[in-house]
């Protein structure tokens, strides 16, 4: 009876090990619409699932001149935007890059972005490999202020 009980203990745990996501994950991707030689820019949802944290060190895409890490923030009645050089993801946590806040900034785009088009951006971390996303090109979100 033990042994059985054993087994299915190991077993549980084994398929419970099976289905947790592990690393990191990127999610609800999206661009806005942009206007070639303008600014134009990305938002997503980062989720780091592992025990470690780790950093976001860079993003890469051949569809501007620069891409950059930004953040927005409200300084009196002034919002400000500042360059990132790296974004902290801490374990099991989440970030969201949205309008008003995190987001990445494509500068001098080198071709239009119109709704319907994707764009392919690489994510550079500081531990993990990088995630390649492929992000469509939609209009913002109602709840989008930015």
């Amino acid at each position: 009876m033990k042994r059985i009980l054993v087994v299915v203990l190991v077993m549980s745990f084994l398929l419970g090990a099976c289905g947790a996501p592990q690393g990191i994950e990127v999610n609800e991707a999206w661009a806005r619409p942009a206007v070639q030689g303008e600014n134009g820019a990305i938002y997503f949802v980062i989720r780091n699932h592992g025990r470690e944290a780790d950093e976001l060190t860079g993003v890469s895409s051949d569809v501007a001149d620069a891409v950059e890490m930004h953040e927005s923030k409200m300084d009196g009645d002034v919002m400000q935007m500042h360059q990132l050089a790296s974004v902290p993801l801490d374990a099991d946590a989440e970030i969201t890059f949205e309008p008003g806040g995190l987001h990445i900034m494509l500068v001098g785009m080198k071709r239009v972005l119109k709704i319907g088009d994707e764009v392919e951006v690489t994510l550079h971390f500081k531990n993990f490999e990088d995630i390649h996303v492929m992000v469509p090109v939609k209009e913002a979100p109602a709840s989008a202020d930015h």
